[in-house]
């Protein structure tokens, strides 16, 4: 068996999220090829080639991949396709955008977002927003899937595969590029955080988030928040947390003024460990919380500061 990791990248380097869905590739089959389509990224492939369990880089460079369009990198995978039992990618907007795609030119059913490989053919997947999970069998002769980051461990350096060059597709012309807003930030990238200290409706306003930012910098962390607070206009979009929001995963969670509620909790509950922070002892955090404070946020967050020094 084959498997087929379409890259995600920024044409210098690979996105962690690509580290995760080799170590997926890997359970589903005895070699992993990874598909670094982009513009002059000769840097990604070998940051691909380093890592372990990659066997080979196929690398199709051109401008009409310069920035990820999903027509373009997906008519990429295709070409290559019935080559593989497995086509993998992260389950992120990137990789969301572009499997669909494939699975349909394939005529096959796409299975989204697994957390476990149990044999080459079955897969775990979360559902009814994480509190059921489905063993899903395919009999598709090539299984389409995007992996959830946050249930594989990222493989780790050491590979040294082969880098090989093939014929990169035309541009589709069904799309093209306009402008990206890129979100700037001192601080680590949520999805591949250690520590979040999120913030919830019990926030109360935009402003009252200030109160987090010395928690946050004291631990080296990033900022979150619930979807709540996100459409109360408290904070950016992309700090969101969730089932709607980013699925994260990092060694501590601190939850601040968040209820808990279940589209919040199947976005970070595989949290190594979670604190809670809430006025209401009933809130549904508490049931997933490792570490429980009860008691009024504006207080407890400075003290806890006072305490780290």
């Amino acid at each position: 068996m084959l498997a087929l990791v379409i890259a995600e990248h920024d044409n210098a380097g690979l996105k962690g999220s690509t580290l995760n869905t080799v170590t997926a590739a890997a359970q589903c089959a005895g070699e992993v090829h990874v598909l670094v389509a982009g513009q002059n990224c000769g840097a990604a492939a070998e940051a691909a080639a380093k890592v372990a369990g990659v066997t080979k880089v196929l690398v199709a460079d051109g401008a009409q991949f310069a920035d990820g369009l999903a027509e373009n990198v997906a008519a990429q995978a295709l070409a290559i396709a019935k080559n593989y039992t497995h086509v993998l990618a992260p389950a992120t907007a990137y990789g969301k955008n572009i499997l669909p795609r494939v699975a349909a030119c394939l005529d096959v059913g796409q299975i989204s977002e697994i957390t476990k490989v149990d044999s080459p053919d079955t897969f775990e997947r979360p559902i009814y927003a994480g509190n059921a999970i489905a063993t899903v069998q395919s009999t598709d002769p090539i299984k389409v899937i995007t992996v959830r980051t946050t249930g594989f461990d990222a493989a780790a350096a050491g590979g040294s595969a082969a880098i090989e060059n093939i014929a990169a597709v035309d541009d589709s012309g069904k799309s093209r590029f306009v402008s990206r807003e890129v979100a700037k930030s001192d601080r680590p990238e949520l999805t591949g955080a250690k520590v979040i200290v999120s913030g919830g409706r019990g926030m109360g306003s935009g402003d009252n988030f200030k109160i987090l930012e010395p928690l946050a910098d004291k631990l080296g962390a990033a900022m979150g928040a619930s979807r709540a607070a996100v459409d109360a206009g408290f904070v950016p979009n992309d700090w969101q947390v969730g089932q709607t929001g980013k699925i994260v995963a990092p060694t501590l969670y601190i939850a601040v003024g968040i209820s808990g509620a279940i589209q919040h909790l199947a976005g970070m509950k595989d949290s190594k460990t979670i604190v809670a922070i809430n006025k209401d002892p009933e809130a549904p955090i508490f049931s997933v919380a490792d570490y429980g404070i009860v008691g009024d946020l504006f207080e407890i967050v400075p003290q806890l500061v006072g305490e780290l020094g």
